[in-house]
């Protein structure tokens, strides 16, 4: 080769270097990253057979790609053809190493090997190699195995190269200038796999991270248990529905992995904001409970009366012993505070709604006057009473308000983490899960056109998550039907995306659910038709 040859050709090939180098740097699959170096390796040299491993958590090196042209052999990688070959050991025991093993030995002294003939090379055993060029009739004979070094100069695999050949298709040595472009090659794509790994195993931690978050609010309260971590799922089963459909308002509708991630991070951040949420309230099983249940305290109240009752009774028999009148009148009014006391009792858990006659007679109730310690008071305080005559659940507006202030926190929580590109959207998917199509939701009040579909897909993950889960503190999960009839309503509301919720029921995304995370005795038959208002 003259010298204006040699020139163009070192020209072009680390023109070829930097191109497969930014190309390396760009793939995230790891097994393509793996057949890239090997085919930019044959380029280079036309080896006929070419392995590469890699270092597995034990220390030894795992077959992960295996070709062969002349034996038309194609294993692991992407060829989905399984490797059959132990890994390759880098010790014999705890103190002997294995530098009989080629591959080994470039593993473990990070030195390049190149052998012209393996036949009569006397420092590696290649006894393995000749039982298997005999059984299958091949001839190996050039070896070049090369480590893959990374950035801190640890191996992380080794790259081997058998039988290079010249432009007539003859067996050669690797020549010098072969094995210095494989070294280079071997060195960016040990630097792209670290980075990839780097990268994986960062955003390993990062979920991890996530969901020790949401685990820690879920474990935070008794009663809301398991949502940070069934949301979730209820969400990316019906944003895929969605993504099936090929009709209506959402047949464009579609995801790419990094957007179903970027929905899936969200998902598990919804509720991020409740790390600051007391745990009082979040706890508040009944409407009197604060630090206890002071329905204990009524009761204390109500023995009072009753002692009361009967002191009066006893009085009034030593006086006329033979009035039966007397005890008639005891039981009657022993029966009526034993009963209000039950009813001040069934009041105390929360239900879905309060009639009002019943929060009158609670105020009624309340009014009568008992003697504690000498000093005349109210059996019920003003505040007792409100708590007591709740409408629905077991909290108090100024208390709702600070469930509520939740979904602030974790806006404000996730807008001030420095997300990546693909992870941008999460305050906005995690933080509408509240919001109506009307406007009326909150924190913001956002509109219909306003929302995100991952936002209202997530809102009615929510929303069936909270009525079929069986652990909240004012009521039972409820039966399939009736949540599902109470989601229909929302829906007639303007509460919930119609299109969405459609998708919702009739892909069966609410039954699929509901077979592996509600309870057998909540499900049953829901009316399909009618819950959908046709």
């Amino acid at each position: 080769m003259d010298a204006l040859n040699r020139i163009k050709f070192l020209e072009d090939r680390l023109h070829r270097l930097s191109e497969i180098g930014m190309a390396l740097s760009t793939e995230k699959n790891t097994d393509k990253l793996f057949e890239m170096i090997l085919e930019e390796a044959k380029n280079i040299t036309r080896a006929d057979g070419r392995t590469l491993y890699s270092m597995n958590k034990k220390g030894d090196l795992d077959f992960e790609i295996l070709c062969n042209d002349s034996m038309n052999t194609v294993m692991g990688g992407t060829s989905g053809v399984e490797i059959p070959y132990y890994p390759v050991h880098l010790w014999l025991d705890d103190k002997t190493p294995n530098q009989k093993n080629v591959s080994a030995y470039v593993a473990l002294t990070g030195k390049t090997v190149n052998i012209k003939d393996a036949y009569q090379e006397e420092g590696f055993d290649f006894e393995g190699t000749k039982n298997f060029d005999k059984k299958s009739g091949y001839r190996s004979k050039s070896f070049l195995t090369v480590p893959l070094k990374n950035h801190e100069n640890e191996i992380i695999g080794v790259m081997q190269l058998i039988n290079a050949r010249n432009d007539h298709g003859e067996v050669v040595s690797f020549n010098r200038e072969m094995q210095e472009q494989v070294e280079s090659l071997a060195s960016q794509g040990a630097v792209a796999l670290t980075n990839k790994r780097l990268v994986e195993e960062l955003k390993t931690l990062f979920e991890a991270f996530i969901k020790l978050i949401a685990t820690a609010i879920d474990k935070k309260s008794e009663y809301t248990g398991g949502h940070c971590e069934r949301v979730p799922v209820i969400t990316m089963m019906l944003a895929d529905a969605v993504a099936k459909i090929d009709h209506g308002k959402y047949k464009d509708f579609s995801m790419n992995e990094e957007e179903r991630y970027e929905l899936y991070i969200a998902a598990w951040l919804h509720d991020c904001g409740k790390v600051a949420t007391p745990p009082h309230v979040v706890d508040k099983s009944t409407k009197l409970e604060t630090i206890f249940d002071r329905i204990e305290l009524i009761k204390t109240r109500m023995e009072v009366l009753k002692k009361d009752v009967e002191i009066k009774f006893l009085k009034r028999q030593l006086i006329d012993p033979n009035n039966i009148e007397f005890e008639k009148e005891y039981d009657l009014e022993i029966d009526r505070l034993n009963l209000e006391m039950q009813f001040l009792v069934d009041c105390n858990i929360g239900g879905e709604f309060m009639k009002p006659e019943f929060q009158k007679r609670v105020e009624e109730i309340g009014s009568q006057t008992v003697d504690m310690n000498g000093k005349k008071q109210p059996l019920l305080t003003s505040e007792e009473i409100r708590n007591l005559n709740i409408q629905k659940g077991t909290l108090l507006p100024e208390e709702r308000e600070i469930i509520n202030e939740h979904i602030v926190i974790t806006i404000e929580m996730l807008e001030q983490l420095p997300y990546p590109k693909n992870l941008r959207n999460v305050p906005e998917f995690a933080g509408g899960h509240h919001e109506k199509m009307d406007g009326t939701g909150y924190p913001k009040g956002l509109k219909e056109n306003q929302m995100s579909p991952q936002a209202k897909i997530m809102a009615i993950a929510d929303i069936y998550e909270a009525l079929t889960a069986a652990d909240r503190p004012y009521k039972d999960g409820k039966k399939l039907s009736d949540a599902m009839r109470i989601m229909g309503f929302m829906k007639d509301d303007y509460h919930i995306d119609e299109d969405l919720f459609e998708i919702f029921v009739s892909s069966g995304t609410y039954k699929h659910y509901a077979e592996k995370y509600v309870a057998s005795n909540q499900i049953d038959d829901v009316q399909e038709q009618k819950v959908l208002g046709r």
